[in-house]
Order: C-alpha cells, then structure tokens, then sequence
C-alpha cells in the first residue's frame, strides 16, 4: 500500500523473529504520546514473553498480531484479541499503535482496514471493540469514519500524574 509521503506499506503478521523489533517499537511509542495504557520504556515482557504472546495470538481463532513495515522497519502494530470463552468468542478487543513518524500518512487507516477484514473474514467474530482516551479527537475521527460507534464511556480510566482520563468505548459490528 503506497502512504501519502509515497513510502511502501507492508502489513503481514508478526513473526516470532519480530519480537524484539516489536518491543523496541513498543518502547519507543510509549514515549511518543500519552494515549496509550503505558509509557516509555514501560513495555516491560521479556523476549520469550512476546515470543510466546505472538505464537499464542496467531494460533488464536478470533485473534491475530500484524505488523505494519516501511523500508525493512515496523512502523505500526495492531492486533485483535478474542475470547477463548464459548460465551465471549463472539468479540474481539482492538488495539493499534503508530510510530510517531508516520502519523496522518494513512498507516492507521491501512493497519485498521486489514485488522477489520480479518474480523468480517472470520466467521465467529461479531463485534470488534476498542477503548480511546476521550480527548484523543484524531483516533476517535478515525474509528466512526471506519463505522465504530460509541457505546459509552470509563469515567478517570487513565490517571497520568495528577490528571484523569475518560475513556470512550466503541464497538464495530461486523
């Protein structure tokens, strides 16, 4: 997929051999903004810790880790989390996090396209859903633009220092 600044974007899924690239990626995002649940250097699993948890999401019905790669570097990680309950299988929880390099080049638009065509293409996920810091106006655009609605809010979800953050969740049914 070609990105605005006319850079190649290659999404796939993450590869056991991309555990430790992938937590340096986290450990750098960490720092680049306050939206996310940690901070810099925060990303605290071992490497057989990440290898496992991509071999164990990967192997997952109704959960997959993908990668987003320009020029050889991940620029982007997302991933879709499912319930391994009868009961709860039918959902699936959404995360995705962007190099801060990369913003508004359409990584997020294009690692969130193929996270919900793994969603619609799998036959037991019937609700894709997410958390967002409520002031983060650019996510949030974002997900309703791709058809995720509001189903309410987690009042001082995130405390950072002395400062308290709503969280608004959203669901899309696919």
């Amino acid at each position: 997929m070609q990105l605005e600044n006319g850079k190649i974007l290659r999404i796939r899924k993450a590869e056991k051999q991309d555990a430790q690239e992938i937590l340096d990626y986290l450990n750098t995002v960490g720092g680049e903004t306050d939206n996310l649940t940690f901070g810099p250097g925060k990303m605290q699993l071992t490497l057989a810790q990440e290898e496992e948890y991509i071999e164990t999401t990967n192997s997952a019905p109704t959960s997959v880790c993908l990668v987003g790669i320009v020029d050889d570097k991940i620029v982007c990680v997302g991933g879709l989390t499912g319930e391994a309950k009868p009961r709860l299988m039918h959902q699936s929880t959404l995360g995705i996090t962007v190099l801060k390099d990369f913003w508004g080049l359409g990584v997020g638009s294009h690692m969130m396209d193929a996270l919900i065509q793994f969603a619609k293409g799998n036959e037991l996920i019937e609700i894709v859903h997410l958390g967002v810091r409520a002031d983060n106006l650019r996510a949030i655009a974002l997900y309703e633009r791709l058809g995720f609605r509001e189903i309410g809010r987690y009042p001082r979800f995130t405390k950072i220092g002395d400062a308290y953050y709503d969280q608004i969740l959203m669901n899309l049914y696919v």
